[in-house]
């Protein structure tokens, strides 16, 4: 994960100190405020919409709960990802009784809903990504999010999930093939 000199964030302290006082006014601001970009990391990590606003739902409880905790360093945005993050690993270990690995049967299955997902003119296509990705095993997803998206290193994520770092490496490529699949066949059928 990158570091970065965390910068004060003296409108985002006031508004947490105001949550944590209680004031609904700012609790709901807040939620309205990260509500959308929470629910979008939410999405990446489960399998349903139902799914990733029960999980939306369970983070920013434990936002309100620790709000006192943030003292202001960095963005409050930042602060209330990282509480989403969490919440979404602790998901996904309490969903993996093992690591998930999809065999070849499982792959073209997989392939089969990302053609159905592409070939419908009726979706939007970061919506169809997000579907595609939810179709992934949790490990997979869990795995290439963390990775990719949030520059969390194999160790990092190995600790995170409980998995060794050779397992990590594993999903991670096997995910990174899938989704060099589908992207060949998108093309294809531009």
């Amino acid at each position: 994960m990158k570091h970065t000199h965390l910068l004060p964030d003296p409108e985002g302290f006031a508004l947490a100190k105001a949550c944590h006082a209680g004031n609904r006014q700012a609790q709901y601001a807040l939620w309205g405020q990260f509500k959308n970009r929470m629910f979008g990391v939410c999405q990446r990590f489960t399998t349903s919409r139902q799914e990733a606003e029960d999980l939306l739902q369970e983070s920013f409880v434990q936002v309100f709960r620790d709000i006192g905790r943030y003292r202001g360093e960095g963005s409050l945005e930042g602060w209330v990802r990282r509480i989403v993050l969490r919440t979404a690993i602790a998901h996904v270990q309490k969903q993996r009784t093992k690591t998930e690995m999809l065999n070849e049967t499982e792959l073209e299955q997989v392939l089969s809903v990302a053609d159905q997902a592409f070939s419908n003119p009726d979706s939007d296509e970061p919506g169809r990504l997000v579907a595609l990705l939810q179709k992934l095993p949790p490990g997979f997803r869990a795995v290439l999010n963390l990775y990719v998206i949030e520059e969390r290193s194999h160790e990092e994520i190995a600790r995170e999930l409980g998995i060794t770092v050779s397992t990590s490496k594993s999903q991670l490529n096997r995910a990174k093939a899938f989704l060099r699949g589908l992207v060949d066949k998108t093309l294809l059928m531009l």
